[in-house]
């Protein structure tokens, strides 16, 4: 009996252990979920484990579970819209400005000025690039991406194999660089052009050659889609040409978004247009390729030279259950430290006035670059009106898709146009309907 007794008193002081443990911890504790972050990945082992344990370090100091997943940058419109059908968006995001658009105007980012306005007064002022796009007519007044980083392509050029051959100067225009590839290449180990070809954001390379030959995707008022003119013809004759004379790698017209770092890293490709990332992986594991290479802003075309510099945000759910805190995260992404040291191993130009001065942006010719491209680059979609409808079109590839129907699958200069043409204006139309323009940032 007695030990039956001290059995009961056993479980009875058990329980009101755990009852009392119980008590102690609070219904938010008891449920509080995993705080998602999907982080854009770049070509740097090193800028990307380092975001990761950033934010993570924010995590435990908030007491916040933190799950980081890092999403191809190329893979990002795909994820991010079969994570709103299935309605799983994590709680904050990288964002390129194109889609960052596109979800603001489908009500799927929460708007962040007070955290934009405290970051700017904490670090001296956002540079123009940066403010002039958050901050466009196209949001309405509201700021839904924290800029981290401007981004630009730097053309890349062999020169050691170039200069050889009469090409040591940085090429002016785009036909100068054919020229060049057609001197140089010797296929099948070295081409000239590598350039993608593909449905992947590098691709889009495709609209800013456009555009320098004077070819619009839309007209001033960015609600008519100008695909269908003479530039755009011309632009496609000396392209088409280009990829008919050898002048691509096999293959250019599927690669995905590493298919150019591949290729020059490789040493298979004599021309690329990239924001960095390859002049890091060279400093690293290939100095010789890194001594034969030079770098030189976008060539011009015939018409105007276009050298877009756009900016990549960090973005919040408008699902999200953690908004006040994601706010607090990111402007503890972008204290000066942890920035000065990651710019040092990812791929970007400043942001923020306080970051110009990172000695970076002087001993590194390609982060030099991005420093010129920041301050001095021209806005993104120039000399179109960079709007949702310019977004989508974007987005959706058409500028490299029309280059594919030629090339590939064989239709003609004016079919690859007309069906092009008609495929944007719906784009447009569409947005025209929905009076997607809204009224300027204050």
């Amino acid at each position: 009996m007695n030990n039956t007794k001290k059995k009961i008193s056993l479980l009875l002081s058990l329980t009101l252990i755990l009852f009392i443990v119980a008590q102690s911890v609070t219904p938010a504790q008891a449920q509080k979920k995993s705080f998602v972050y999907w982080g854009g990945l770049i070509f740097s082992d090193e800028a990307n484990k380092m975001f990761e344990a950033k934010v993570k370090e924010w995590g435990q100091k908030k007491g916040i579970p933190v799950d980081v997943v890092m999403i191809n940058q190329n893979e990002t419109v795909q994820k991010v819209s079969a994570a709103i059908e299935a309605g799983t968006m994590p709680d904050a995001l990288d964002l390129g400005y194109a889609f960052m658009l596109l979800l603001s105007k489908q009500k799927q980012l929460e708007p962040l000025n007070k955290v934009y306005d405290d970051i700017g007064k904490a670090h001296g002022g956002w540079l123009d690039t940066a403010s002039k796009q958050v901050t466009s007519a196209q949001f309405g007044g509201s700021v839904y991406g924290i800029p981290y980083g401007a981004s630009g392509n730097v053309l890349f050029r062999r020169d050691d194999v170039l200069s050889k051959l009469g090409f040591a100067d940085a090429p002016k225009t785009w036909e100068d660089i054919s020229k060049g590839a057609a001197a140089g290449q010797k296929p099948p180990t070295l081409y000239g052009m590598g350039f993608a070809l593909s449905n992947v954001g590098d691709g889009n390379l495709t609209t800013t050659m456009l555009q320098s030959w004077g070819g619009r995707i839309a007209d001033d008022a960015g609600k008519t889609c100008t695909i269908d003119s003479p530039a755009t013809r011309s632009f496609l004759t000396w392209i088409t040409k280009a990829y008919a004379d050898g002048l691509f790698p096999p293959g250019v017209t599927t690669w995905d978004g590493a298919g150019d770092n591949t290729a020059y890293q490789s040493g298979n490709v004599m021309y690329i247009a990239n924001p960095g990332s390859v002049y890091l992986y060279m400093l690293k594991n290939d100095p010789d390729l890194a001594k034969g290479t030079k770098y030189s802003a976008l060539p011009a075309g015939p018409v105007t030279r276009v050298s877009p510099a756009s900016v990549v945000v960090r973005s919040v759910s408008a699902k999200s259950e953690y908004k006040a805190e994601a706010a607090d995260l990111l402007a503890y992404l972008a204290d000066d430290a942890f920035m000065k040291d990651y710019f040092n191993v990812a791929i970007y130009g400043p942001v923020l006035k306080s970051e110009t001065g990172f000695p970076i942006f002087t001993s590194s010719p390609v982060h030099a670059g991005l420093l010129d491209l920041a301050l001095n680059g021209t806005p993104d979609g120039y000399p179109d009106v960079s709007n949702a409808a310019y977004a989508e079109y974007q987005n959706n590839f058409l500028t490299p898709k029309m280059v594919q129907r030629i090339v590939v699958d064989k239709l003609s200069i004016d079919q690859a146009i007309k069906e092009t043409q008609d495929a944007c204006q719906k784009i447009y139309d569409k947005n025209n309907a929905a009076n997607q323009v809204s009224t300027p940032a204050k």
